[in-house]
This record gives structure tokens, sequence and C-alpha cells, in this order.
């Protein structure tokens, strides 16, 4: 899902597993030589290649031609989990972009006083992978609603019996925006999901990169576009307050002075009305003039 804030010439919007030292029965199981230390070397090595199948299903991507996007589409901060197999989730966002930007950059439309509809839904296909597919919509000032362009989204986590320190999950995502909302034609995001829960709250961290595939800004490379969330459980399973963030700081090679970078801060509130069915409130204040200053987001989750 791309959380990309930016409509400037940035889009607005990789970690080793540490040695772990295992015991059971009161036996430390990591060394150990015989049957017990055997089993744990067989676990080891195949987490090993999981890891390295996860690098080589990304290695194709990082090749490919940056998103240079005006995405104010899905405001969001993924979490760790992917949908159940054989399960649905529906996610309708809601973004109002009330000060933005106010001059065309070529067909690249200003976004002050946008307001954008999108439709996500996604399928559980095992109970480690996900597919989602996107339809985006726009009205513009003094216009009608129109299509903004789609999506396509694949996710895969890793399994909870790896036993990793953090929760780890890794998306990639193929977009076909309008030339009003993206000069480009096609562009990819790849999003790492990294998650801590606590006790009372949880932080979620997505360290994305994203470039065009297919358009003007092909050569341009990976723009880093940070996105984080810290979320405390006010009334379990009920209610979560948390800040997010957002970020574009331009390209991975070299980041862009710190008056063209994107900053926004959102605070935020998670309503869960029933384990189904949740609301997803916030205000997005930009810290620079790069992008947009003020957003109004919402989001309405709903799984079967």
């Amino acid at each position: 899902m791309n959380c990309t804030v930016c409509s400037k010439s940035m889009q607005p919007f990789y970690h080793r597993r540490p040695e772990r030292v295992c015991s059971e029965g009161g036996l430390t199981i990591h060394g150990q030589s015989g049957t017990v230390g055997k089993q744990a070397e067989a676990q080891r090595v195949h987490t090993s290649r999981s890891w390295w199948g996860l690098f080589f299903l990304a290695a194709p991507f990082l090749s490919l031609p940056r998103a240079r996007a005006q995405d104010i589409f899905e405001i969001q901060v993924y979490e760790y989990k992917t949908v159940e197999k054989g399960r649905y989730n529906l996610e309708v966002h809601f973004n109002n972009i009330t000060r933005g930007t106010r001059q065309f950059e070529g067909r690249f439309a200003p976004t002050d006083n946008q307001f954008h509809l999108s439709l996500e839904l996604t399928r559980g296909i095992t109970d480690h992978f996900e597919l989602a597919g996107y339809l985006l919509q726009a009205q513009r000032p003094g216009g009608g609603y129109e299509y903004a362009g789609a999506r396509v989204r694949p996710r895969v986590r890793a399994p909870e019996s790896w036993r990793l320190p953090v929760d780890v999950s890794l998306s990639f995502e193929v977009g076909f925006p309008r030339p009003e909302y993206d000069p480009n034609s096609v562009t990819l995001e790849i999003r790492p999901i990294i998650e801590k829960t606590f006790r009372h709250s949880r932080l979620s961290l997505n360290p994305v990169v994203g470039r065009a595939w297919r358009g003007p800004d092909t050569g341009e490379g990976f723009d880093f576009e940070p996105g984080a969330k810290y979320a405390w459980f006010l009334k379990k399973d009920r209610l979560n307050i948390g800040m997010e963030y957002y970020g574009s700081t331009g390209p991975i090679t070299g980041f862009s002075a710190l008056g063209e970078q994107v900053h926004i801060l959102v605070p935020s509130a998670d309503v869960f009305f029933t384990k189904d069915l949740m609301l997803n409130l916030g205000v997005g204040v930009g810290l620079t003039s790069a992008g947009e200053r003020l957003i109004l987001k919402s989001r309405v989750g709903w799984r079967f």
C-alpha cells in the first residue's frame, strides 16, 4: 500500500537476524552437539534459506526503472499481519487535501482542495501471503469524480515459527496512475514492514523505497519514503491512539536539501467496532514547504 505524500520532484510518499541463544528444559540449544544441537542447526539453516528466498524474490525488482507521484490516495503505515487465508479485507480510504500544491507541473495537477477516494480489496491466499488490488478515484475543484489509476500489491510475511526479535513482512506494489496524478505510467514501491508489539503499545516501521518503472523519471533511481507509527492501546481491542509519520527525503544515493524534503506528522485514532470492522481517523500536518501542508484522512476496514 502506498503511503507516499509528496507532490514535488519526490514521491511523497534492510537488517540481519541476530544470533539467537535458545534454551528449552534448562538445556542450551544453540551450539550444542547431539540430537538437540542438530535440530537447532537445521532450524537455523531453514530460517537462513527462507530469508535468502525473500531476498531473491525482491532482487529482480531492484534493477527496475523512481515513482514520482502525487500519491495521497492511501496514507497508511502497514502493520505486520497479512489477511488470513480464505478471507477478504475491504478498505476504503477518504483523504481530503485541504492545503496542497497550487500550480500545475506539466499535466501534474495541483493537489489543493482535492478529495481522494480509494478502494482496496485484499485476499488472504495462504497463511503468510496476500494479494490486493486498488481502484483510485479523485475529485478536483470544479469537477466531478474521475478515475485516477489502479494498483496491484502482493505481500508476504515471516512466520511466527521463525521466532524473530521483530515481526517482518514485505510488500511490492505496482501502480498504473493517470498522468494528472503521476507523470509516470507505471510505478514500483517496495515496502518492508518491521514491527514490535509491547504490552500497551506497538511500533511499526515502513522504510519504503519507490521509483518509476515506465515514464520520464525511469532513470532517476529509488527514492526513500519512510513511514512509521507508534500506537497506544487505550482500551483493549476497542481504541488506539497514535502518532504517524510520512516522509520523502529524495534519492537513496543522495538526499535532497531539507527544504525540498517532505515530512508529515499525523495524530491518529483507531476505533474497533468489532474484531472485523474498524475506523482510522487522522489529521496530517506538513512540516516543510514541500508537498502538502494539511490533510484530513480516514479509513474504514471490513474483514469478511
